[in-house]
């Protein structure tokens, strides 16, 4: 995807930033996922802060937008628009935080230095994701003061019936068997594979109506890039090293499946897709011919195509990657519009 909101003439990043991790030759959060293999080795602890501290995050290590990338007056008033935006960087916020928990445990058990050096990165990563999205909502206008307990508010009910079902599952998996290659899988190919299209979307959505937003969705992605690809060769690789496991993963991965079925996260999420509808179409003149994927135009789609189209991303996203990692497909079958 192509970034419209980056600033240009920026002075270079200092020292050697990898291709997939600068912000101006990084490809889209689908593109990277599905085309890109990058191994631990590959993004290590000097790699994190050469290519993402002093590269992706330059100038935008703050508030995750560089400061010429503003908010629009008209997204900071009450209205569809914002209250569309508060729910999705609200809700991404709280699993971002969930997430950063998670992966203390992965750093704890994880078999060797590379591995280690990786989760806690990612750890990092997450962090900040959260904390962007967090303090993004008090650019949105909500106040800084309340936000923490504002957001539980917002969110207690996705929490509950989204977030902590798949928490549980996860500790089950990562805490208290202490597998492993079974808690990369469910991060990678449930968690993380499942949720990316939708970061995907958010970034399509709101570049042509915020740069601000849309460079914190772009930062973002360009990190889910690496946790994805990295842990499909952590995990390929130790299929490879031990294919008498590989059946107790498929089974990690089917139990996952399940529970995304049982998990009724389309209805948050067509809500905040309806609720943008009707902003998008306040706005129509801000947006004009804008094409949020090559041949439709955004004010074309409705929140059920937008959905549809996640999808569709998750379908070719899983395909790819678990080709990449010699795992059948059909395993994921039932994850058909699960998109965060």
């Amino acid at each position: 995807m192509t970034d419209t909101a980056s600033p240009r003439g920026a002075a270079p990043a200092v020292g050697p930033v990898a291709p997939e991790a600068d912000w101006e030759t990084a490809p889209g959060l689908l593109d990277g996922a599905m085309h890109l293999n990058l191994g631990p080795a590959d993004c290590d602890l000097p790699y994190w802060i050469t290519s993402v501290a002093q590269g992706t995050l330059r100038d935008r290590g703050t508030t995750g937008h560089h400061e010429s990338a503003t908010v629009p007056e008209f997204l900071a008033r009450p209205g569809p628009l914002n209250e569309a935006l508060a729910l999705e960087f609200g809700f991404r916020s709280l699993a971002e935080e969930v997430a950063t928990r998670l992966l203390g445990h992965y750093v704890t058990i994880a078999p060797g230095i590379p591995e280690m050096e990786f989760y806690s990165t990612q750890l990092l990563d997450e962090a900040r994701h959260s904390r962007v999205f967090r303090d993004h909502l008090v650019e949105l206008g909500r106040p800084a003061a309340t936000l923490l307990r504002d957001i539980d508010d917002m969110a207690a009910d996705y929490r509950r019936r989204v977030l902590k079902p798949v928490e549980d599952f996860t500790l089950r998996v990562v805490r208290d068997d202490s597998y492993f290659a079974g808690a990369v899988a469910v991060f990678a190919i449930v968690i993380e594979g499942v949720l990316a299209p939708a970061a995907e979307l958010s970034e399509r959505k709101w570049t042509p109506l915020s740069p601000a937003t849309g460079e914190v969705s772009r930062g973002t992605a360009i990190d889910e890039i690496r946790h994805l690809t990295v842990a499909s060769t952590i995990l390929r690789d130790h299929l490879r090293a031990r294919p008498d496991e590989r059946e107790r993963v498929l089974d990690v991965i089917r139990e996952g499946v399940l529970l995304w079925d049982e998990i009724p996260d389309r209805e948050f999420v067509i809500h905040r897709e309806e609720l943008f509808q009707q902003g998008m179409a306040e706005h129509a003149d801000l947006i004009g011919d804008y094409e949020i994927w090559p041949g439709v135009r955004m004010l074309d789609t409705g929140p059920d195509e937008r959905y549809d189209m996640a999808e569709r991303w998750t379908d070719e996203m899983a395909a790819v990657r678990m080709e990449y990692m010699g795992l059948p497909l059909d395993v994921l079958e039932s994850l058909a519009g699960r998109t965060g």
